[in-house]
């Protein structure tokens, strides 16, 4: 954390206890000052796995609320940027590991200034959200799992299937709002049968990955304090998980500046026909484009699909299909 950055903590009343899981009723509090420009959504928008995320919900007063299963347990984290500072409230078990992290969360590790741009676009889109931070969660299997069921599928798919697991096996999130869950941890999703992975829409090679995961879910945890390199490789290690989803991850658990997205259908060709008009660029021709942000590529990736420039549709869009009806 930035050592000009500003926070108290107390205790205020609030919050309502529902079972099964056990809850606080008076929330932590903590208020934060974040160093430099800060833009809220854009900042955690990767963290939001589709529109009907049940651990993610934006309220109609701007509170951004997330559910999460941390170390200490399952927590609740509600904050709002009023005025340039951050306010944020925490319930259950794992209320003071999230407002602990709630910097880190929110880019308060993040270093923007090392960014240099190196094309006119990137130029202009840095200039116009010097708020843009790289949000760290400090949790991998939290963003590891979505991640692996967004392998090969439509994001259509891929949401359905994270929202129906989370509403069927997660939990109930600790603090006053309904209809928000806790994922399973590492043990649940584990056991889930056949059958519940099918009718999510879920193919036997994803949720066999999952589950994979999920049996060392505690070495996984350990990538959040490697360096990029050592971080992907000890993801990679589990079959079925490639450079795709270990960026994916690494970017949301880590972090990491340079944790650029390989193999994706869209990206490479979205980046090379923002920096050059043309289109088709594929993944090599896409990291020779960014070879002169080495050490910042996914920051630049960002800055590039929030322009807005892609190249023109020509093919039909592709229909998912839906296992789960078979």
């Amino acid at each position: 954390m930035n050592p000009d950055d500003r926070l108290t903590r107390t205790t205020v009343r609030g919050g309502r206890l529902r079972v099964p899981t056990p809850r606080r009723e008076t929330p932590a509090v903590r208020r934060w000052t974040p160093s430099g420009p800060l833009e809220l959504g854009v900042t955690i928008g990767p963290l939001r796995r589709g529109p009907g995320d049940p651990a993610f919900r934006v309220t109609p007063d701007g509170s951004v609320w997330r559910a999460s299963r941390t170390p200490a347990g399952p927590g609740t984290l509600r904050f709002a940027q009023r005025s340039g500072e951050i306010e944020a409230e925490a319930w259950g078990p794992g209320a003071d590991w999230l407002l602990e992290g709630l910097p880190a969360l929110l880019g308060g590790d993040d270093d923007p200034t090392a960014f240099t741009p190196r094309h006119r676009l990137v130029h202009d889109m840095h200039r116009r959200r010097p708020g843009l931070r790289l949000t760290r969660t400090g949790l991998v299997l939290e963003s590891l799992i979505p991640s692996i069921l967004e392998q090969k599928v439509t994001s259509d798919e891929a949401y359905r299937a994270w929202r129906l697991l989370l509403q069927r096996h997660g939990e109930p999130a600790p603090g006053p709002l309904d209809r928000l869950y806790v994922m399973p941890d590492a043990r649940g999703w584990a056991m889930l049968p056949s059958w519940e992975w099918h009718r999510a829409g879920v193919d036997g090679k994803r949720s066999a990955t999952v589950v994979r995961a999920a049996r060392v879910a505690r070495r996984l945890e350990e990538a959040v304090a490697m360096d990029l390199p050592a971080a992907s490789a000890r993801l990679q290690l589990i079959p079925g998980i490639g450079p795709w989803t270990a960026a994916e991850t690494l970017q949301r658990s880590n972090g990491h500046p340079d944790a650029i997205t390989v193999g994706d259908l869209h990206v490479p060709k979205i980046v090379g026909y923002a920096l050059t008009g043309r289109r088709g660029t594929d993944d090599a021709a896409m990291l020779e484009l960014l070879a002169p942000y080495e050490g910042q590529r996914h920051r630049a990736c960002r800055l590039i699909l929030l322009s807005g420039r892609t190249p023109p549709r020509r093919a039909p869009r592709f229909a998912p299909k839906d296992i789960s009806v078979l």
